[in-house]
Order: C-alpha cells, then structure tokens, then sequence
C-alpha cells in the first residue's frame, strides 16, 4: 500500500509540474515565433537589413560577452547540467537567446530556432524547480521536460519533442525515468502555443509506397549520402569554431567576422533563398523537379559558417532545408518519388547530426503522414550509425558504441 501510495505520488508530482513545465515552454514558444515572423517578414521586405548583419554579430557578441559567458555553450550546458547535477541554469539565458536568435534571423543568419526553443525550455524550468525546491532527481527529469516541451511546442511536434527530450542527452541510452514529464510538457506545450495564435508550417502528406527489396536496397544507397552530408556540416561546423576560438579570441570579432563572410557569400550567390530558415525552398524541394543541386550545399556553408561564428538559434530548420534538397535530388536519381524522397531527407539529416533517429522518425510522421514511417525509420537509423561517434552537441555522453559494445565514459567531444 506504502509503494502504491508513492507512486501516485509521484505520478501526481509529475503531471502537475510537467504541465506546469509546459505551459512556461508553450507561451515562451508562441513569443519567440510571433517574434520571429515579424523579423522574417521585415527582412525579406527590404533586404538591405542583410548588410548590418556584421554590426549584429558584433552587438550579440558583446552582449554575450559581457553577460552570457556561463551560458555561451547553449544546448551543451543543458546536457553538462542533466549529467552533472549542475548549477541553476541561469534564467537570463530565456531572453539572452531569444533575443539574439530573433536579431540573428531579422539580419539574416542561417541558423534555425530549435536551439532556442530548447534554451528557453531548460533555463525557465531549472527557475521553476529551484524556486519549489525539488529534489535532485525530480530537477534532472524535469530539465529533460524542459527540452522536450521546447523542442515539441515550436515545431508543433509534442510526441517527437517528448522522445528528443530522452534522447539527444545520452547517445545510447532513452532517459525513461522522464517520460512521463516530458510528455505532459511537450504536449501541453503545443497545445499553449496553438492556443496563443501560432500556426506551423503545413507539409505535404507523403503518400503510402509499398517497401520492396529494391527500394530497400535504395534507401541504403540514400542513407550512404545523408551520413556523407552529414558527416560534411558536422566536422565544417567543429572546424570552423576551432579555429576561430583560437585564431580570434573574442567572439564578439568571429560573429562580425561571420557575419563579413555571409554578406559576401549572400553577394555571390545572388539570391536570398540561403538566409534565414529558408522554409519556402524547404516547402519548394517536395514539387520542383528543377530545384539545382547545389541547393543543398549552399545551405550547408551558409548555415556552417553562421553557427561557426557563434550566431544563436539552433540547427534543425537549416538541416531540414538540407535534407529537403537533398532528399529531392536523391529521389532524382534513384527513382523515387520526390515528396517521399525529400521527406526523408528532411528527417534523416538532422536525426543523424543530433543522434536521434528515434525522435525524427516520430517527427516526420507528425508533420508529413504515416505514409512516410517505415522508409524515414530506414534512412535516419543506417544515417546515425554510419556517421559515427560525432554530432552537433559535443557535450552528449556516450554509454554505448554503435557497434552495439560499451563505451569508455565521456562526451562526444572528448572522443575529437
């Protein structure tokens, strides 16, 4: 009866505070998209806001410099925490990253809004937590609600934001003891930020396509490409801010130097398609059969350059728009249909980048159909093996090779 009595205990604990979780994510979510459609719309009105995107650099940096240097790692200081038993995340970490994210995107850096969505998530419900005083352990569950009630909430996505948020934290290994939590926050989140007047881009449905041998044997020729991309903006990315750390000290110098750099590339290329989101050449990738096939690389080296720099935001929208691409001109050349193909690519990139082949997988069924599970599950799983003991968050901790053997304790970026 004691036991019983515990666990609806807890239950009830987890249920009140991971709605609580939810609703603080939700409304932080529906802020940071009004916010963001705004900038976006006043940018692509009047495209001389591209030039001042140095200046911005340069402005975020100081601010980050002169408050933010506990909180400049992002999503990385949330897995330090998760692991750690950290300290209190700082709650001006919230407003430093959308704020930076919100100017990055009005000036136009290629840098997506997952890693706010996140960072919001986690800072205001460490805040939450310290302020009730809960215990150790209920803290960690519920940063990892926090994640996920992010992730789920400004993607629209709840069930693939409640897996994200047991999953990007450990390759190996789904932290179940929150998934109770993190389900409620996700979901309750999702529905907060629709319920504050956010709508989400709308996808097409990807039709049913019967899984043959052959097409089998194609999505594994599919997946060789994605895990080459992927491996491609991993190490670009990792390459870019190594150097940069160590050739230019002061971040404040590599943003507006960044920046230099993406209003030269913006310049040479001719079009403003590389900035920003870019969801309507995502949207563009499922019907154009005359999409180059550049399309992809280009995104590639904006969105390397801008996160290299130090630019806030996040990965997920830019790798979408990489997949996307990709997807479509993988689907060319194989035979496949293009909205198939350039729906998988959308997930498979990023499930291979972040390690989370599970929770993308779940999140191209949310927003494409269940005519897309069985092939997305094919690609995203031989894509994250294939790529190796690498990813986008250097500080996720390896319990479990995937060779399927146990692995030395540490994090992917001690294993560089």
């Amino acid at each position: 009866m004691k036991a019983a009595r515990t666990h609806l205990v807890t239950l009830g604990q987890w249920l009140v505070l991971g709605a609580l979780v939810g609703l603080v994510c939700g409304v932080a979510s529906a802020i940071f998209l009004l916010l963001l459609e705004v900038v976006t719309n006043v940018r692509t009105r009047d495209e001389r806001f591209v030039y001042a995107l140095p200046l911005a650099g340069l402005f975020i940096g100081l601010v980050y410099e002169r408050f933010g240097e506990r909180i400049k790692a992002g999503n990385n200081l949330i897995i330090d925490t998760i692991h750690d038993e950290g300290p209190e995340v700082p709650l001006r970490m919230a407003p430093m990253v959308l704020l930076g994210t919100v100017a990055a995107h009005l000036f136009g850096a290629s840098v997506g809004r997952e890693g706010t969505a996140v960072q919001m998530g986690a800072s205001l419900t460490d805040w939450i937590s310290h302020r009730l005083r809960v215990g150790p352990e209920l803290r960690l569950q519920l940063l990892a609600a926090g994640v996920a009630g992010g992730f789920g909430s400004v993607f629209g996505t709840p069930i693939a934001g409640a897996v994200f948020g047991l999953e990007f934290i450990v390759l190996g290994r789904l932290k179940y003891d929150a998934l109770v939590p993190a389900l409620v926050a996700a979901v309750v989140g999702d529905l907060v930020t629709r319920r504050l007047g956010v709508t989400h881009s709308v996808y097409p449905v990807v039709p049913h396509v019967e899984l043959s041998a052959l097409l089998t044997l194609k999505w594994v020729v599919f997946a060789v490409a994605v895990a080459l991309v992927t491996v491609v903006f991993i190490e670009l990315v990792h390459f870019l801010k190594k150097q940069g750390e160590q050739r230019v000290p002061r971040l404040s110098v590599r943003m507006f130097l960044g920046g230099v750099a993406l209003v030269a590339l913006w310049k040479l290329v001719g079009t403003s398609d590389y900035l920003g989101l870019g969801v309507p050449t995502i949207l563009r990738a499922f019907e154009d059969p005359a999409l180059p096939l550049t399309v992809f690389a280009l995104k590639l080296v904006f969105t390397a350059i801008a996160l290299g720099a130090g630019f806030p935001g996040g990965e997920v929208t830019p790798l979408f728009f990489v997949g996307a691409a990709l997807g479509a001109a993988l689907a060319h050349l194989l035979g496949i249909p293009v909205v198939l193909g350039a729906g998988v690519g959308l997930a498979a990139v990023f499930a291979a980048a972040s390690n989370a082949p599970l929770a993308l997988s779940i999140m191209a069924v949310e927003l494409l159909g269940v005519g897309i599970f069985p092939h997305v599950v094919i690609v995203a799983v031989l894509a994250y093996v294939l790529t190796g003991h690498r990813g986008i968050y250097s500080s996720q901790r390896l319990v479990a090779l995937k060779s399927g053997h146990a692995a030395q304790p540490g994090s992917l970026g001690q294993r560089r």
